[in-house]
């Protein structure tokens, strides 16, 4: 599974996912399962990056989304959908990995992606240019914790606001500031020790 960058901005959902979540809220699930599509991609992103793998990435987003339409009365249609979500599906995809005990490496392929764009990130197409430097992005990011890749992908991949990230992290987003700081950091060594290109903090 390739793990190709969100769509970029700082909101939380599209204009009318307000709309769709009070009719999902009422019991309607067709636009429960329009909402869902919308943000799926994203969600298979998240549980790839907490699982270590992409193996399992489809069953713990479908788990993921039977939670989310169980709990839909809980959203907040003012605060949008996408963030309510992929915090249930980050969640699920932490619980399913220490049910299985096990910590693999990240399955993400960088090759053709932007990889982590955006402000302070990895691009490969500068920090990257060849194969073999992006190999080695990689396997830097391989080298990184769970909640490290998670911070990053969150801001890099889905290019999530503090304030979202904040939200699916359980944390203030005072905490999300300096998370992102370290892994950033931790990247940029990982990066520097490889003799790839250094990461500016972001």
């Amino acid at each position: 599974m390739t793990i190709a960058p969100g769509p970029r901005g700082g909101t939380d959902a599209a204009p009318d996912d307000a709309a769709l979540i009070r009719r999902a809220r009422e019991g309607d699930g067709a636009p429960f399962g329009e909402l869902v599509a919308r943000h799926r991609s994203s969600a298979l992103r998240v549980a790839t990056v907490v699982l270590g793998g992409a193996s399992d990435a489809d069953d713990v987003v479908q788990v993921a989304t039977e939670r989310a339409w169980r709990a839909i009365g809980s959203v907040d249609a003012g605060r949008g959908f996408r963030s309510w979500y992929l915090r249930i599906v980050a969640n699920t995809a932490r619980n399913h990995r220490r049910g299985r005990g096990r910590r693999a490496a990240l399955a993400v392929r960088v090759a053709d992606d932007r990889g982590l764009a955006g402000e302070g990130a990895v691009d490969p197409a500068q920090a990257a240019v060849t194969d073999a430097e992006r190999r080695r992005v990689t396997a830097a990011l391989n080298r990184l914790g769970e909640g490290d890749r998670l911070v990053l992908a969150l801001r890099h991949f889905e290019e999530l606001s503090e304030r979202e990230m904040a939200e699916i992290l359980g944390c203030r987003p005072g905490t999300v500031k300096s998370r992102l700081s370290r892994a950033t950091r931790r990247l940029r060594r990982e990066l520097e020790a490889d003799g790839t290109e250094e990461v500016s903090d972001g």
